[in-house]
């Protein structure tokens, strides 16, 4: 796979450094000569250029990248960027990266962006997963599918406690992909039951998941 990182920071450049070593070729893109620093990623493509130029984005040879990343610190660039490779180079994937949580909302398809991650949003929903029993977090956005991943850790009180899987009236368009229970994974098959203190994680499109978490938590709701 082909990937380009919009931004050689240290955000960038860890970036690359992981796609990297799982055997992927990346191109580094940024503005700033300081910022091109070839020892730190050797077995990276580096390019000088602006991003949001259109013929530097060509000259990055775009279209014929799997995945852009726009990783820079500034939120506006990242918008500019994704909208460009998805608009102009028919980018299959984008991926932008939030640095001030008041613009998460700008980060969706009409601005070219597949995937957004905010790290203050991760950390708290990490946090929150954490230390919630009972409560529903939302850890994941999938934009193209209209739908969340989240998790829950099974109240003691729940009405469905060692209740097998299938038997559970999950709500409609809702699919529970994966249980976690003493540091295992299991894939739920229909006849398993449930435990308390299980975190279950679930794909779910939002507006479901209030109904999920009277199903499964009616007493903390």
């Amino acid at each position: 796979m082909r990937v380009a990182i919009a931004g050689a920071g240290a955000v960038g450049r860890s970036v690359a450094r992981e796609l990297i070593t799982n055997g992927h070729q990346v191109l580094l893109i940024d503005k700033d000569p300081r910022a091109i620093k070839p020892e730190r990623v050797p077995d990276g493509e580096w390019l000088l250029a602006d991003c949001c130029e259109l013929s530097s984005l060509a000259e990055a040879g775009l279209d014929t990248c799997d995945v852009v990343i726009a990783a820079t610190g500034d939120d506006k660039a990242n918008l500019v960027i994704s909208l460009l490779a998805k608009t102009e180079f028919g980018v299959p994937r984008t991926v932008g990266r939030v640095n001030h949580p008041n613009n998460e909302w700008l980060f969706t398809e009409a601005w070219g962006v597949d995937v957004s991650v905010s790290t203050p949003r991760i950390m708290s929903a990490l946090v929150e997963e954490a230390v919630s029993v009972g409560d529903l977090v939302r850890l994941f956005t999938f934009r193209k599918g209209n739908a969340n991943l989240v998790e829950m850790t099974l109240p003691e009180d729940s009405p469905y406690v060692g209740t097998p899987a299938g038997l559970i009236p999950f709500p409609e368009n809702c699919a529970l992909v994966t249980i976690l229970r003493d540091g295992q994974v299991y894939l739920p098959e229909a006849d398993q039951p449930v435990e308390s203190g299980d975190e279950l994680l679930f794909v779910a499109p939002a507006e479901v998941e209030a109904e999920l978490e009277k199903v499964l938590a009616p007493g903390h709701h």
